[in-house]
C-alpha cells in the first residue's frame, strides 16, 4: 500500500498539502484478510526508522516518503481494524486505503506530540463504519484469535493444538453471536490487542466507556459460552492491550 500511495507505477499518488485531490487506489489483496504479514521493522531504505512523532513531522513539511513509511509500519492493523468493523474484505481494503489518504490531508490539523496511532485508526474506523453503514451490512467479525502462546520452547502437542484451535473456533463463533457495539470492543481490545486510549480514540468513547462497555461484553461473551457448554474457550489468550 504504501508504494501505491507515493505511486510506485506512475507519479506520486499524494501530492503535497493543498494542491490537489489523491487518486484512489486499492490496497494490495491481503494473503491473509485477518493475519498479520510481517514487515521489517527495523528499516526503511536501509536506515533506522524514525519515531512517529518525527515521521509526523516529516509528513507534515512534505515529506511524502516520511508518510509512506507510515503506511507501511500500520497499513496492517489498519486494514485489520476496518475489516473487524465491515467484516467484508473490499470494504475493508477501501476504508483503509481511503483513511490513510484522508489523514494525510488532515495532518496539518494534528497536535504536536499526540499519539498517531489511536489518532489514524480513528479515521480509519470511523470510514469503515461510514461503508457499512452505506452497504447496510452486517457482517460477521472474522479477526484472527492470536495463537496461544505454550511455555517454554516446547512445540505443543498435536492433542493440544487441535484442542487450542477448536477453542479459538468456539470463541470467534460466540463472538459473532454478540452486537456490533460488543464485537467491535472485544476485537480492538483483545484481538488487536489495542490500550484502552486507543480503542476510545477508535471507537470514538471515553476511555471511562472502554472500561465499563468491555466489563459488559466479556460478562455477555461469558453467558453465550455458557450457553454453549464450553466456558473454557474464555482462556484463549484473551489479553488486553494494555493500558
Amino acid at each position: 500500500m504504501a508504494q501505491a500511495l507515493l505511486g510506485g507505477r506512475g507519479g506520486s499518488e499524494l501530492p503535497p498539502h493543498g494542491t490537489g485531490t489523491a487518486r484512489s487506489t486499492k490496497l494490495p489483496e491481503p494473503n491473509d484478510p485477518c493475519g498479520c504479514i510481517k514487515h521489517d521493522t527495523q528499516s526503511v531504505e536501509g536506515r533506522p526508522l524514525d519515531t512517529d512523532d518525527r515521521l509526523v513531522e516529516r509528513a507534515q513539511q512534505g515529506d511524502v516518503h516520511a508518510y509512506g513509511a507510515l503506511v507501511q509500519r500500520y497499513q496492517n492493523l489498519a486494514y485489520r481494524t476496518a475489516y473487524l468493523v465491515t467484516g467484508a474484505a473490499a470494504d475493508a481494503e477501501d476504508a483503509a486505503q481511503e483513511g490513510f489518504v484522508k489523514a494525510y490531508y488532515a495532518l496539518a490539523r494534528f497536535r504536536a506530540g499526540a499519539p498517531f496511532r489511536p489518532w489514524l485508526l480513528a479515521i480509519v474506523a470511523n470510514e469503515a463504519r461510514n461503508r457499512r453503514r452505506s452497504a447496510r451490512r452486517q457482517g460477521d467479525l472474522a479477526v484472527r484469535v492470536a495463537e496461544d502462546r505454550p511455555s517454554g520452547d516446547a512445540a505443543p502437542s498435536p492433542e493440544v493444538a487441535a484442542l487450542a484451535g477448536e477453542r479459538r473456533r468456539t470463541l470467534l463463533a460466540a463472538v459473532n453471536r454478540l452486537s456490533a457495539a460488543d464485537r467491535e470492543m472485544i476485537a480492538c481490545r483483545y484481538f488487536l490487542e489495542l490500550s484502552e486510549a486507543e480503542v476510545a480514540a477508535t471507537l470514538g468513547c471515553r476511555r471511562g466507556t472502554v472500561k465499563s462497555r468491555t466489563s459488559r461484553a466479556l460478562t455477555r461473551l461469558r453467558a453465550v459460552l455458557a450457553e454453549q457448554g464450553d466456558g473454557q474457550a474464555m482462556s484463549v489468550t484473551l489479553e488486553g492491550g494494555g493500558e
